[in-house]
């Protein structure tokens, strides 16, 4: 039987017109069950300029719009809301700004050292006041081998900076200011302009090897320039925090003292009650489509993280990886509240032949799920058809594909 909130949720999709297109729907018939398929722009980067908290790099996120779109329908403030591969935390800190509690949980440590601080953010005049403080120009040791990378100057900058955030940690020391210039200087360690500390280089949210690096620079006749590492952090979070409202400092606060964040593998969340969480909200790690160790490992060296360690899923096979999804599956199953939603963004097709939405939804279905539907957030193809079998000039797809299962 379907709850008040589920019906008026799928009413508003069949009729929903917001940015002038229709809803289109089909079905996809899996064994004896029907699953409906509704296709629009549910959803665009038009539509409201997402918050700048969310203005942290790391490879394959969702736009803070998608998380949104599931939380304002499908739960209530108050509420918890989880992601067991909360990677930069989009769904988290989108679900604090509505006044939900955030619940995360991911293997790479990295995660929430990118995540907890933005929860509880300083002001920029403590942020000001702490970095002068900081000595930043002592003689230090430092591995040569990143001058492929960084001016001398501004890796002995780097380095001192993250000898002083590590020296903090192991003190039990480190503060909600110094935990915000750890997570600012993490995402300001590579980039490909003057606002990062290194020399020209690929996108923030993944760090090439340092032979790559060298070709990179010999190609385009690069030397690493000075940077100011201290200018770099001010400024960046200067920009993270123009948006902040002293109500959204109050609300996160409040919901971020109630907040969980683990690293931990998402099949095994101890650290979760059973049915205790209302909504769902993820990404997994597609197959064989992107090495987040590989692209983290700077990262994880300025954090003193030992980035070998990190037991990161990277999934090639399909079996394998449906039954790892059954098995997470399984697990979101224990902690949901009975009624609570798994809202599953699969936004690949592999080789325009594998479709993961066909791979979720035995896999949801296993684990004691109901398919609800699944959501295509539609942006630039025109046809339903094309968002089935990719038609364009580029591998992958311009969609979102979302499998919404509910516990019953």
């Amino acid at each position: 039987m379907k709850t008040e909130l589920q019906k008026d949720f799928i009413d508003e999709i069949k009729s929903f017109k917001e940015f002038g297109k229709k809803t289109q729907s089909f079905e996809f018939k899996f064994n004896s069950i029907t699953v409906p398929f509704f296709v629009n722009e549910f959803w665009t980067s038009r539509q409201r300029q997402a918050h700048s908290l969310h203005e942290i790099s790391y490879r394959a996120c969702f736009k803070p719009q998608l998380p949104r779109f599931f939380i304002t329908r499908l739960t209530r403030e108050g509420d918890t809301v989880y992601d067991p591969f909360m990677g930069r935390g989009t769904t988290l800190l989108e679900s604090a700004l509505l006044g939900r509690i955030p619940f995360g949980c991911d293997v790479n440590p990295i995660s929430t050292i990118l995540v907890r601080p933005r929860l509880f953010p300083p002001a920029i005049v403590e942020i000001e006041d702490r970095i002068k403080t900081i000595g930043l120009n002592s003689d230090c040791e430092f591995p040569e081998e990143l001058l492929v990378f960084y001016h001398s100057e501004t890796l002995k900058a780097v380095v001192n900076l993250k000898n002083y955030i590590l020296d903090k940690e192991s003190e039990g020391k480190l503060d909600p200011i110094d935990s915000w210039i750890r997570m600012v200087a993490t995402n300001r360690l590579t980039g490909h302009s003057n606002g990062f500390f290194s020399v020209y280089t690929l996108p923030p949210n993944q760090a090439v090897s340092m032979k790559s690096q060298q070709r990179i620079n010999t190609k385009r006749g690069l030397t690493p320039p000075l940077r100011d590492v201290k200018k770099i952090i001010l400024k960046k979070s200067r920009n993270l925090l123009k948006d902040l409202t002293e109500f959204d400092r109050i609300e996160l606060e409040r919901v971020g003292k109630l907040a969980k964040l683990e690293t931990a593998s998402c099949d095994k969340t101890e650290f979760i009650e059973d049915e205790t969480v209302s909504l769902v909200v993820t990404s997994p790690p597609f197959l064989n489509e992107v090495n987040y160790k590989t692209d983290n490992w700077l990262r994880c060296w300025f954090n003193g993280i030992d980035a070998e360690r990190i037991q990161i899923w990277q999934i090639k096979n399909i079996s394998e990886w449906q039954s790892a999804m059954q098995n997470v599956f399984v697990e979101l199953c224990r902690i949901l509240k009975p009624g609570g939603y798994v809202a599953f963004e699969v936004g690949e097709v592999r080789s325009k032949t594998v479709k993961l939405e066909e791979l979720v939804l035995p896999a949801g279905i296993a684990a004691g799920l109901t398919p609800l539907f699944v959501l295509i957030n539609e942006q630039v193809f025109t046809k339903t058809s094309n968002c089935w079998g990719i038609d364009n000039s580029q591998k992958g797809t311009n969609t979102n594909r979302i499998v919404l299962f509910q516990k019953k």
